[in-house]
């Protein structure tokens, strides 16, 4: 009986359900989106949703109640996902200050050039975003920031990257990811895993020390170590001078 339930007795049942539910939806949170970033949040109905993917209203609400609800799918899906996949990198024992931020870099980049939509009109609507969603996105961005500018204090820790504002830098790098929802269009003789490692490489040479300029250990005395030779070439010179 349980089995009958599972598979609804005719194979129409929950479990062969799910999966057209879960393309529905997809197909109505891609149109929404389409229609977002065309009309803006305000600017488009439920009714305008429900005629691009050929539903009536009624059936329409069988998915979602409201445009409220079209907006919560879209953070998940953008801002949420992208913090908590950034979090796992970032927590991962197994790699080193630049491996994580050549990782983190990526995975955004990727995210964004997979799901420009996505990104684009949640960028565009903020300002009309209902308080609490509005809310949960903002949570989810510095979210972003936080992990991106741990990894860049744990590479100034450890000599690898230069001691830069890291706040000031994460800003930058997820900026120039964020920026890939824009201009980036991807095409079978262009696509996105060759631009994503241009710029993760690119954020790594924003960041990386020079060999010359690494501590020797990243402790105190490895940070003594280089002070005393900028002391010594600072001396030099004065001689040189005299």
């Amino acid at each position: 009986m349980t089995e009958d339930v599972e598979r609804g007795g005719n194979g129409r049942g929950p479990r062969k359900q799910a999966p057209r539910r879960k393309l529905m939806m997809s197909e109505i949170l891609e149109q929404a989106m389409q229609l977002f970033a065309e009309r803006g949040y305000e600017g488009t109905t439920l009714q305008d949703v429900a005629d691009a993917v050929g539903l009536s209203r009624p059936n329409l609400y069988n998915y979602v109640r409201s445009k409220e609800e079209l907006l919560v799918a879209m953070v998940e899906a953008t801002s949420q996902e992208a913090a908590l996949t950034l979090r796992a990198v970032r927590e991962r024992v197994d790699l080193e200050p630049a491996e994580k931020l050549r990782t983190l870099v990526h995975t955004l980049v990727m995210q964004r050039a997979e799901q420009p939509a996505q990104f684009r009109t949640l960028d565009r609507s903020e300002q009309s975003l209902p308080a609490e969603i509005a809310e949960r996105h903002l949570d989810s961005r510095r979210a972003v920031l936080r992990e991106v500018t741990t990894v860049l204090d744990e590479g100034v820790t450890a000599g690898v990257f230069r001691p830069l504002d890291s706040r000031i830098t994460a800003l930058s790098i997820i900026g120039m990811c964020n920026w890939v929802a824009w201009w980036f269009h991807p095409a079978p003789a262009h696509p996105a895993e060759p631009v994503a490692e241009q710029i993760a490489a690119n954020a790594l040479a924003m960041v990386a020390q020079v060999d010359e300029r690494r501590p020797t250990a990243p402790t105190p005395l490895g940070a003594v170590a280089l002070l005393q030779q900028d002391l010594d070439y600072l001396a030099r010179l004065l001689r040189e001078e005299s």
